[in-house]
């Protein structure tokens, strides 16, 4: 079981700030296609992974990285700063 974390406009988008799932991704980017599958909304959060950053257990990572042993997977937008 994962818990996933939504911030921002992903947020906004799936209606939820968090849930718990059951899967058998290997990597964040089989993740995100599964959940891209669920529902329209999911599809439009996760259409654009460009503008999308992903942590696996509050650690920044990418698209490829493998979701063996991680709890928690944050999808986020791109931080600016200035």
């Amino acid at each position: 079981m994962i818990e996933i974390l939504y911030f921002a406009w992903l947020r906004e988008k799936i209606g939820l700030p968090r849930e718990r799932v059951e899967t058998g991704a290997a990597t964040v980017a089989d993740l995100v296609q599964e959940l891209a599958l669920r529902d329209d909304a999911y599809a439009l959060a996760f259409a654009d992974l460009t503008s999308l950053r992903v942590a696996l257990d509050q650690e920044l990572a990418d698209f490829d990285a493998p979701l063996a042993g991680v709890r928690e997977v944050a999808f986020f937008p791109p931080m600016t700063g200035g």
